[in-house]
């Protein structure tokens, strides 16, 4: 491990010093001051804020924000069959939810069917199994595709689940013109935080790039890419890492569509990112106001975007899953609160608050109830929407957004010296690991308070009552799976798995030939087979 004073020049994980001593620090290292007065606020302040709904967007992308218009208030859902996950989804929107966050199983994530063995035990577990264009129309059955943003937090098989969602909206009789929503589509950050990758990094760019050129002709309201953070934030980055590593990711896809003759104006205003929220409000407040005058400058300046909606960093955010404790676990209302209100005075398009049993299990019907009344009371109750960008001119805040903004700059250059994201996947990961051991070993010497976990302990543990998934599910799902393959033309299913293959072969768009095959009732593990077998499998290095 590095040593304290090579973690200082770093400057972005906060040094081990022990609890007696007198200074406090972020988590990206940054020293807080007992007091913050003017001299601390940067001397080109008005510049760097400008108005809000204009470049560099510091104070939001929208002039009057939830003035306007609240957020979309999203809660992640999914388990089980489709059938049973239908419902939940149906329970939150009738609950006041304004948009859906579709949850995978670990086997939709990897691209298998269910009657795959490798995923004995799985299916159904971490989200809902989605095998067949039959699973994607259950999943949504009675819930109109036209009144609904959906959210997919899907990745290495991202094509894949839209194309079966834009077949289900066909089928309700909704252009796909109307569909609005978001494919996670963030393959980069399962090379360095997840796992869940299908393809080597060039193939899969390519799936991410087609599917820009697709969607800006075909599903113009679909944000083709959520470049996320939250999972670099989970794995134990900080606050720094969170924005350096996630516009490094940004700046990758870019310049991939540009490589690959896109039009920067053309696909840039549908893409989208995925932050973290953690306690900290005033760090987390100014992370979202520097993420987004960053991107804004990239944008314009490295890539010569002209469009402003090119430039505008427009968000989602989850409350953090990493800072939920199992001991004490209603305490996590209170952390999702504070979570939820950094990224609403952060200026989030989006936001879903976690459940607060979800350090056990996954949420009950009562936990995601009052996750989602946690959005509802930070909206109307809280004063945070009465008026735009409420911490603007703070001493304290305006400092700290400057110092992220300088110290992100700093470790993308790290990034760009290395050839970007693609090529820095062991530094990027390297450095993360620096952090979560940072993280371990403040709370082991008390440095850092968890309330219930190294400080104000309970000899008592508090189990609530948790979600269970009955075992049945699973074989439930494998019986659906194997009369849905029954039930078709095998001929002219293999006929569109080898079209599929010879285009992967060659350079044309990969779109149309997945949606052709998902058509004519191919399975998502069959289409992601017959790429796998041109593009092959990611090794990793390490």
């Amino acid at each position: 491990m590095a040593t304290s004073s090579e973690r200082d020049e770093r400057l972005t994980v906060a040094p081990i010093v022990g609890p007696d001593d007198p200074r406090h620090f972020t988590d990206s290292g940054i020293e807080i001051a007992p007091l913050y007065t003017a001299a601390d606020v940067p001397d080109d302040l008005e510049e760097r804020l400008g108005e809000p709904g204009s470049f560099p967007y510091t104070r939001g992308p929208h002039k009057d924000m939830y003035r306007k218009q609240f957020w979309t208030m999203r809660q992640y859902a999914g388990y089980a069959s489709a059938k049973e996950s239908n419902e939940r989804y149906r329970y939150l929107l009738s609950r006041g939810g304004t948009g859906l966050s579709m949850a995978f199983d670990l086997p939709t994530q990897l691209g298998l069917d269910s009657d795959n063995p490798r995923c004995l035990g799985e299916v159904g577990r971490t989200g809902v199994a989605i095998d067949t264009i039959d699973d994607m129309r259950t999943a949504f059955d009675g819930i109109p595709l036209d009144q609904v943003s959906t959210s997919m937090t899907i990745n290495a098989p991202a094509t894949v689940l839209l194309c079966l969602y834009q077949l289900v909206g066909e089928e309700q009789g909704v252009p796909s013109e109307k569909l609005r929503g978001t494919t996670q589509n963030d393959v980069l950050k399962e090379y360095i935080a997840r796992g869940n990758y299908i393809y080597p990094p060039e193939p899969t760019m390519r799936l991410t790039t087609d599917l820009f050129a697709y969607c800006k002709d075909n599903v113009p309201k679909w944000n083709t890419v959520s470049i996320s953070g939250y999972h670099f934030r989970e794995k134990g980055c900080s606050a720094v890492q969170e924005v350096a590593f996630t516009l490094s990711s940004g700046i990758a896809y870019v310049q991939a569509a540009v490589d690959a003759g896109l039009n920067v104006d053309d696909f840039a205003p549908r893409l989208a990112f995925f932050f973290n929220g953690h306690n900290n409000v005033f760090q987390e407040v100014a992370k979202f106001r520097a993420a987004r005058r960053m991107w804004a400058t990239i944008m314009r300046d490295r890539f010569g975007a002209q469009n402003p909606k090119s430039m505008m960093l427009r968000f989602h955010t989850q409350t953090g899953g990493v800072t939920l404790t199992a001991q004490q676990p209603v305490n996590n209302i209170v952390r999702v609160a504070l979570q939820g209100f950094a990224a609403v005075c952060g200026g989030t398009q989006s936001l879903h608050t976690n459940g607060y049993d979800e350090a056990l299990a996954l949420p009950t019907e009562e936990a995601a109830k009052t996750a989602l009344r946690t959005q509802q009371i930070i909206g109307f109750e809280s004063g945070a929407t009465d008026t735009v960008d409420p911490f603007a001119g703070s001493y304290f805040v305006e400092a700290l957004t400057a110092e992220i903004e300088s110290r992100a700059y700093d470790l993308i250059a790290k990034v760009d010296e290395l050839g970007g994201s693609v090529n820095a996947i062991e530094f990027i990961t390297a450095e993360i690991d620096e952090s979560a051991w940072g993280y371990q070993e403040r709370y082991r010497l008390e440095q850092d308070i968890v309330v219930g976990v190294n400080k104000f302990v309970e000899e008592e543990l508090e189990v609530p009552d948790l979600l269970r998934v009955d075992p049945a599910s699973e074989r439930e799902q494998v019986e659906r799976l194997k009369a849905f393959k029954a039930n078709r033309d095998q001929a002219l299913v293999e006929q569109r798995l080898e079209e599929l293959r010879g285009a992967a072969r060659g350079t044309d768009n990969l779109v149309p030939f997945i949606r052709e095959a998902l058509r004519d009732r191919a399975s998502m593990g069959e289409v992601c087979a017959a790429m796998q077998d041109v593009f092959g499998k990611y090794q990793p290095k390490f």
